[in-house]
């Protein structure tokens, strides 16, 4: 199958021994991890980081623990081993050549719902309870200036639902009734 992946225009295979050849520089490195260690995590980092390398890595298990670790080394494409076919892994090469992500559909729920509990615990911790934040704060100024949605989307350059979600956010977390009473709520609190 690599040697079949090699074949393909614009695809240069070289160990991890070659140097480069002449011509554009490889952007996209094809790693298989089948028991990713810490000095395999290292290598990955480096890769990304030091040599600005797209990787497509190819793993047989990844935990909760090491798929963590695999995405904060800057890893976006995985594959699994069992599903490492010609055609799968140059949509992954092409993917990561273009700078997209490609991760197996499980693996995109479990790092997903990852970022959600770790976005749930730094928000309950970074915002206070009764506290708007900053960019909350932000868009009720704007209301107190009299100014509609579909002008605060523009004004802060976001789209019309972000804004109307945020207040909405704002509202049912401090158990406001509609904007006016978030206007007085925050003028109220010295918040404005």
């Amino acid at each position: 199958m690599v040697a079949e992946i090699g074949h393909q225009r614009r695809i240069a295979l070289l160990s991890d021994t070659d140097r480069e050849p002449d011509g554009p520089p490889c952007q996209v490195a094809l790693v298989l991890g089948d028991q990713l260690d810490a000095q395999s995590l290292e290598r990955l980092r480096k890769l990304v980081s030091e040599h600005a390398k797209r990787v497509v890595l190819i793993v047989s298990e990844l935990d909760e623990h090491r798929l963590d670790q695999v995405i904060e080394a800057g890893i976006v494409s995985i594959v699994w081993r069992h599903q490492a076919t010609q055609a799968r892994m140059l949509n992954a090469i092409q993917a990561a050549a273009r700078g997209e992500g490609d991760m197996p559909g499980d693996l995109l729920r479990r790092a997903l719902a990852h970022l959600e509990r770790q976005s749930q615990g730094t928000v309950l911790s970074a915002v206070a309870p009764g506290r708007p934040t900053g960019r909350e704060l932000n868009i009720l100024q704007l209301v107190a200036h009299g100014l509609g949605t579909k002008e605060i989307a523009e004004e802060l350059n976001y789209s019309e639902r972000t804004i109307k979600g945020i207040l909405h956010d704002v509202m049912t977390r401090l158990h406001l009734r509609n904007r006016a009473h978030a206007v007085a709520f925050a003028i109220r609190e010295g918040y404005m």
